[in-house]
């Protein structure tokens, strides 16, 4: 099974906004991040949970290994996201 090629966000324009949010929720979570390469927080993110994620082929590295490291940053995003929508819903309500 190969790597999808082309992850791109449905919404167009949305892939700097996600950048930024990626960036913005981990560093409130602790992790160094630089804003022109919010990706990299992945191996900090990895390191602190003793994956041995590396740049370039990490094939011997578990689903589960690397499943953590994702789930730690895309969990982190969707908390927050959700956490913005409530208070969206929230600003709307209050203005009815």
């Amino acid at each position: 099974m190969s790597r999808r090629g082309n992850r791109r966000p449905v919404v167009d324009g949305a892939e700097q906004a996600l950048r930024t949010l990626k960036a913005d929720v981990m560093r409130r979570e602790g992790f160094a991040v630089d804003p022109s390469r919010p990706d990299d927080v992945k191996y900090e993110v990895a390191e602190s949970l003793g994956v041995p994620l590396t740049q370039g082929d990490n094939g011997k590295l578990t689903t589960e290994a690397v499943g953590h490291v994702g789930g730690r940053i895309g969990g982190s995003m969707v908390r927050e996201m959700i956490r913005m929508a409530q208070e969206k819903l929230s600003r709307e309500q209050g203005e009815s």
